[in-house]
């Protein structure tokens, strides 16, 4: 699927009806270049999920934030990772196979770590406030999200 935002406040918009097609213990991977609009989106799905945007900041420094909301908001950033093996020490399995929802900022830097099921969202940058969004699914249950998702964007 392929999404175009043309604001801030759109991209938030898409990533709030993206948490409200997710279920507990979904995983979605971000990739795009930085500047991309990764946090942006990781904002949306904090308000989709009824937390308040501005507790979403980049956790770089810290890899991961816990936030609390209709269910648990895992979200990572993996930007300053020197190491896939870096991360099994932050629990990441457990939080992948958890009962809420993990978002990873960078996830191309997990290489051979990456779920095999997951949501993947691929950012781009196509003017100063312009993104594209490509958003794909691997597995059935993520399919169901994507096509959920899809209505949600139609209304």
């Amino acid at each position: 699927m392929r999404v175009i935002s043309c604001s801030v406040n759109e991209t938030i918009k898409v990533g709030s009806l993206i948490a409200k097609s997710i279920k507990p213990g979904d995983c979605v991977l971000l990739f795009g270049e930085l500047g991309s609009g990764k946090t942006v989106l990781a904002k949306g799905f904090a308000r989709g999920l009824g937390i308040p945007l501005k507790r979403v900041i980049s956790p770089s420094f810290t890899l991961i934030r816990e936030h609390k909301g209709r269910i648990p908001f895992y979200h990572f950033d993996l930007y300053r990772l020197k190491s896939p093996r870096d991360v099994l020490g932050l629990g990441y399995e457990e939080y992948i196979l958890g009962d809420g929802l993990t978002l990873i900022e960078w996830a191309d830097r997990l290489k051979y770590l990456l779920p095999k099921e997951c949501l993947k969202v691929r950012l781009s940058v196509k003017g100063e406030n312009k993104r594209e969004l490509l958003i794909s699914a691997s597995g059935s249950r993520y399919k169901e999200a994507l096509k959920r998702l899809h209505e949600n964007l139609k209304h």
